[in-house]
């Protein structure tokens, strides 16, 4: 017996320039076998991930290495990619791989620019820097395309207030920058952002594989079990891992996820009208699995805040924003 039909929204995270360049390309044609459609965000900046081999002196970065096997999960063409010397520009050399992904419907976010320098140093960011790192990104895939990312997603679910104020700079339609659990408009600063929060709910392949009896063999059946019908249900995959060493398992998740009757469909088919939107901060907290910390919705906090659409739109405009 058929289960409820339930959806699901499909972040695809595009890291890497083999990410890019192989395991969008295997996805394109697996997602199109099983006629589901999603959003993928892509990095279209140096790929300069292979930075990150600094992070094994950190113990919980080591450990995860060795938990995921991570040599064998992406590579060691990712993992040192741009150690030494600057990766290449991902959205000009493989700006074919971008454009095919829009034109097979799919919808088109902007990841990052230069995803290590994101991830490693946001806190740090200037806003002009962020604000520079968005533009480049934004108007890369633009010229990929043909047309503007409708959407944004923060490397390693890692944001800023200043980030979330130049994000508002863009005419983005939605970001999906934190974990959490309904979609939800932030408040930074008593201000409501006009672009509305999807959030994650659910944990990705890296941080629950080999841990609390996870394995490669009942992972999709674990990762079912925390779909929940009546909730906000946001998976978050990899070109990286599902589209290359873990092709054949996301086929299996796609084909068992069909069987029970359950929808994947891109983030932007998950938005509830504006009226039905609530509201709420974005705070930090760690997340098994995971090295250091990423931002989470704080359900619970108390929020105040007006939204305020032109009032912000002319705050943004003092600051010398504006569409690019």
């Amino acid at each position: 017996m058929a289960e409820e039909l339930f959806r699901v929204g499909l972040r695809i995270d595009v890291d890497t320039f083999r990410g890019t360049g192989v395991g969008v390309p295997n996805l394109l044609r697996v997602l199109a076998e099983h006629r589901v459609q999603g959003t993928f965000f892509f990095s279209v900046g140096p790929d300069n991930m292979g930075r990150h081999i600094w992070r094994l002196f950190r113990p919980e970065f080591l450990r995860k290495m060795w938990r995921t096997k991570a040599p064998n999960l992406y590579g060691w063409n990712i993992l040192l990619r741009g150690a030494l010397w600057p990766g290449p520009l991902i959205g000009k050399e493989l700006s074919h791989v971008i454009k095919a992904t829009a034109c097979e419907g799919h919808e088109i976010g902007l990841h990052a620019w230069d995803h290590y320098r994101w991830q490693t140093h946001i806190e740090s960011m200037t806003g002009e820097l962020i604000h520079r790192q968005l533009v480049q990104g934004f108007e890369a895939i633009r010229e990929c395309t043909g047309t503007s990312p409708i959407c944004s997603a923060a490397p390693s679910w890692r944001i800023t207030e200043q980030a979330l104020l130049e994000k508002a700079k863009l005419p983005f339609r939605y970001n999906s920058d934190c974990r959490g659990r309904s979609v939800f408009y932030p408040v930074v600063k008593g201000i409501i952002l006009p672009q509305p929060q999807i959030p994650s709910t659910l944990p990705t392949y890296d941080e629950v594989v080999g841990r609390d009896g996870v394995t490669q063999e009942n992972y999709n059946r674990y990762l079912i079990s925390l779909m929940r019908p009546d909730s906000l249900n946001v998976l978050t995959i990899h070109a990286e891992v599902e589209g290359i060493s873990c092709l054949g398992l996301f086929r299996a998740f796609l084909q068992e996820f069909q069987i029970r009757e359950g929808c994947l469909v891109p983030l932007g088919e998950l938005l509830p009208p504006s009226d039905q939107i609530g509201r709420a901060v974005i705070g930090r907290q760690r997340v098994e699995g995971r090295e250091g910390w990423v931002s989470v919705q704080q359900v619970n906090a108390e929020v105040r805040g007006t939204l305020e659409t032109e009032g912000f739109k002319s705050v943004v405009e003092k600051s010398g924003g504006g569409r690019p």
